[in-house]
């Protein structure tokens, strides 16, 4: 006597990505009272810069103490504030940060911005605005598993992927545009836009300026939106420089057009500044019927004027923000270099990239068949022989075997250094076994050559051998 979502299996929850979780809750890796437990590397977490914040915490008690720069109490303002449109000095500070990640090239318009619960309520949210059930929206892949729940199981959207491969590094292509809203024509889905995430999860790239031109020029020309999720947006840590959807927008003079109506930014704090616990999401749109209608429902997941508050003294020092930033990327691109060199030293690349918390790792010559059930054979021997979580490329949706997602920023630097001698170990092991069966196999092909031999072979060897003998 339940509903259809609660008996339906639309969330996804039963995804590897999610069942790697499931495994390390039940055995998690703890140096000291579980070393043989599961390392959580399926967790896109950025634990690298808390110090940072919590030496500004240290520094200004006031902001955790509810009290102004007068040290007035302003408890009973912030308990009894319930505007869903947000405190304004949160929301000015806001765009400021997004605008300081950009390199100021770019502002934003604080009126435009509708904060969320986090960014998979903005996406859900944005989803609600921007599509009936039954639409469908185009996504690149490999994309991030959580797309599957936030964007259809509650909203009835579908996802029609935009197939990327490994021979141009898993770029978008005008020809994988095309043939992603052909597909949906096939299937009799109406698409109502393309959602990227930039920089993506789980490539760990961010987009090319040629790729967010044909991003634009297509929904354009198909009269549809674009939904740019740029939650990772200051986690680039080396070139190319991030470029954001709205500097594209502001370089080809389409800012007070209806194109720049029907693009929308997704933004969190997240991955930039590791709080993905205080629930801080936003929706930027130039659409004022999508702003008004995102703001009404934000009513249900808010983020709490404490929460607000606390933020809006934080991201107003400036001379924090950019220390903050500048730091925060050295560190994400030393722990990303010791993952790549680390993974190296087992026989083992990465696509190339520059930004997020992960690596896409190439595992393909390690599969026992090139298919999607090999890459799951290793998946679990990953899981449950090495100890480590890592999400599996089928479960992004990649549409080549072999492919894996693992994470660096949410662990200490000597748990990835375990990690890495884990992996070397089951490599190691692996290759013994290879050359062993090989070598196995050797000795029986030659064992049955040598019985499907006729007796007279043998005799005229025996014979041989004793002339040899005789001679001597």
């Amino acid at each position: 006597m339940l509903s259809e979502k609660v008996t339906c299996n639309s969330h996804g929850q039963d995804s590897s990505y999610f069942l790697g979780w499931e495994e390390y809750e039940k055995n998690p890796y703890d140096e000291f009272k579980n070393p043989n437990g599961i390392i959580q590397m399926g967790l896109a977490e950025n634990q690298l810069s808390f110090d940072l914040l919590q030496s500004w915490l240290e520094k200004n008690p006031q902001a955790m103490a509810f009290r102004n720069y007068n040290n007035q109490s302003i408890f009973k303002d912030l308990a009894l504030f319930q505007d869903y449109h947000g405190l304004p000095a949160f929301k000015n500070a806001l765009v400021k940060f997004m605008s300081e990640i950009r390199g100021g090239s770019i502002s934003f318009n604080p009126n435009n911005l509708v904060l969320t619960a986090g960014a998979t309520s903005a996406n859900e949210t944005l989803t609600f605005c921007l599509a009936n059930p039954g639409d469908a929206f185009l996504l690149p892949t490999p994309y991030y598993p959580g797309f599957d729940r936030d964007l259809k199981w509650r909203t009835g959207a579908e996802i029609v992927p935009i197939q990327c491969s490994s021979i141009n590094g898993f770029r978008i292509t005008k020809s994988a545009l095309e043939d992603a809203y052909k597909q949906a024509e096939k299937q009799n889905l109406k698409v109502k836009g393309v959602l990227v995430r930039n920089t993506s999860n789980p490539l760990g790239t961010s987009l090319s300026l040629h790729e967010l031109d044909l991003l634009v020029n297509f929904i354009s020309s198909r009269n549809i939106h674009l939904v740019s999720d740029e939650i990772y947006s200051g986690t680039v840590f080396s070139s190319p420089s991030f470029i954001s959807i709205m500097e594209v927008l502001k370089n080809k003079n389409l800012t007070n057009t209806d194109i720049a109506k029907r693009v929308h930014i997704v933004y969190s704090l997240s991955k930039d500044l590791g709080l993905p616990g205080f629930r801080i999401g936003a929706i930027y749109s130039n659409d004022e019927r999508v702003v008004s209608a995102a703001t009404k429902m934000s009513s249900f997941g808010l983020v709490s004027s404490q929460t607000q508050h606390l933020l809006s003294e934080i991201l107003s020092d400036q001379n924090f923000t950019k220390t903050y930033l500048s730091e925060n990327r050295r560190r994400l691109k030393e722990r990303h270099e010791m993952l790549v060199s680390g993974l190296k030293k087992s026989g083992i690349g990465c696509l190339p990239s520059n930004s997020g918390l992960f690596c896409w790792v190439d595992m393909r010559h390690l599969l026992s068949s090139n298919t999607f059930e090999g890459e799951m054979e290793l998946w679990k021997m990953i899981v449950y022989q090495v100890g480590l979580n890592i999400s599996p490329g089928s479960s992004c949706h990649c549409s080549e075997p072999g492919w894996f997602r693992a994470c660096f920023a949410n662990m200490s630097e000597q748990t990835l250094d375990h990690a890495m001698q884990r992996v070397k170990s089951f490599v190691d092991s692996m290759a013994k076994q290879n050359n062993q069966s090989r070598h196995q196999k050797l000795m029986n092909r030659n064992s049955r050559r040598t019985k499907s031999l006729p007796k007279w072979v043998f005799e005229l060897s025996f014979h041989q051998q004793e002339i040899v003998a005789n001679e001597r």
